[in-house]
């Protein structure tokens, strides 16, 4: 049976969500490999889905020309997308955790939305740009790399200068918080000290050795900012 041209016409539509999905794919494995909440298939199915609503905003109301305006379908497709991206943020431990996911399942849907409207060298240009810029940022190099910030709560006897002991040992100026009780004739200080260096356990060993007014050292979490 011979094709008509309206079947062409599809089939290139077609084509245009098959390239969609595999530039979702390409993104999402970049994502897989840094283990990553949303990976290959939720890309994929993103960049496809916002693919497959620009062609039915572009194409699908053509007989009503002049009643709808075919774009502002393609409009929601931005919106939507944002509840998916809100789902992927959470804020643990005192810090906020999926940001980056979130906002590049956002642009996925601009890549799939680009597809969908026949543009396939920005389409693939942005794929190469998001991807590359996402490998440049996990290169070991301490201008793209964040903070870790480490907390310990340290309990001590506090009765003349022991609380900037404590201060010099875990290089800090101040306490992120401090509780004081008394405990018989000694004051119990428990301060929460939060730094960005790096303290293993042979050197908390060997402060608790060193200095005996120091009761104990608990590791509290790691926070990235």
């Amino acid at each position: 049976m011979q094709l008509l041209p309206d079947n062409l016409i599809e089939l290139e539509y077609v084509l245009r969500m098959i390239i969609a999905v595999l530039l979702g794919f390409a993104i999402g494995t970049e994502r897989k490999m840094r283990f990553k909440e949303a990976g290959m298939r939720t890309h994929a199915i993103v960049s496809a889905g916002a693919c497959l609503f620009m062609l039915i905003s572009k194409y699908g109301f053509s007989d009503m020309e002049g009643k709808y305006d075919g774009a502002r379908l393609a409009a929601q497709v931005v919106s939507g997308i944002g509840f998916i991206g809100a789902g992927m943020i959470m804020y643990r431990k005192q810090a906020v955790h999926g940001l980056t996911t979130a906002a590049g399942v956002w642009i996925t849907a601009g890549v799939g939305m680009a597809a969908g409207a026949g543009m396939y060298i920005v389409a693939a240009s942005s794929t190469a740009i998001i991807i590359a810029a996402q490998c440049v940022m996990h290169i070991n190099c301490k201008f793209f790399k964040n903070k870790h910030y480490v907390q310990l709560r340290v309990v001590f006897i506090n009765k003349t200068d022991e609380s900037d002991t404590v201060q010099r040992i875990f290089e800090v100026d101040r306490y992120v918080q401090l509780d004081a009780k008394k405990h018989g004739d000694d004051i119990v200080f428990s301060v929460l000290v939060r730094t960005d260096k790096e303290f293993d356990d042979k050197f908390i060993l060997e402060v608790l050795q060193q200095h005996p007014f120091i009761q104990s050292i608990d590791r509290i979490d790691d926070e990235v900012n």
